[in-house]
């Protein structure tokens, strides 16, 4: 079994946010592969299904990002996780718009979910799936850019990306987490 989160942010104005790409992902993931609908659970939305014959238990927080730990932690001790069975799927402003990095492990790099996360986790030995967002290129836009939403241009790359994140999922659940990220890679450029 394993625990695939989205990060992101509840307020239904934010929801085309660039920090909800968590969000997005694991919701594009549950409705490709057939996941019943979501329910208020631990702090958050989940929906439990299967992907590759592997359990997997989805989880939107509804703690606002900078509190996603006190979502994961009781998800995670509820079904008796150890951190390396925990997915997060987030927004990283250090990587290209559309590109993919995935990790165990690591710091926050001064994502306040990932923080969170940190705080509320037995380590930081959890897996990270980062997607990219892009720079605004000044750090006084930072904020403005992760709380902006997508524009018409983002979407030439958002929807490809979401749609390969779901088509790839099953290699995720296997555990292959490189061929994952050059799957993904593969069908959305």
């Amino acid at each position: 079994m394993q625990l695939w989160v989205g990060l992101g942010n509840p307020e239904p104005g934010m929801a085309r946010n660039r920090h909800n790409i968590g969000f997005m992902a694991v919701a594009a993931i549950a409705a490709k592969h057939g996941f019943p609908p979501w329910r208020r659970r631990f702090r958050g939305l989940t929906a439990e299904g299967s992907i590759g014959g592997e359990r997997i238990v989805a989880l939107q927080p509804l703690t606002y990002m900078n509190d996603s730990g006190e979502s994961v932690q009781p998800a995670a001790a509820f079904y008796k996780l150890p951190p390396e069975a925990v997915v997060v799927f987030h927004d990283e402003l250090d990587l290209p718009p559309g590109s993919l990095r995935l990790k165990r492990g690591g710091g926050a790099a001064g994502h306040n979910g990932l923080r969170s996360l940190d705080r509320c986790l037995p380590g930081s030995d959890y897996w990270r799936v980062r997607l990219g967002i892009g720079h605004p290129g000044d750090k006084a836009r930072v904020l403005g850019h992760v709380l902006g939403d997508f524009t018409r241009e983002d979407e030439t790359w958002l929807r490809p990306l979401l749609d390969a994140l779901a088509e790839a999922a099953p290699t995720l659940a296997r555990g292959a987490t490189a061929a994952f990220a050059a799957e993904v890679m593969q069908r959305s450029g």
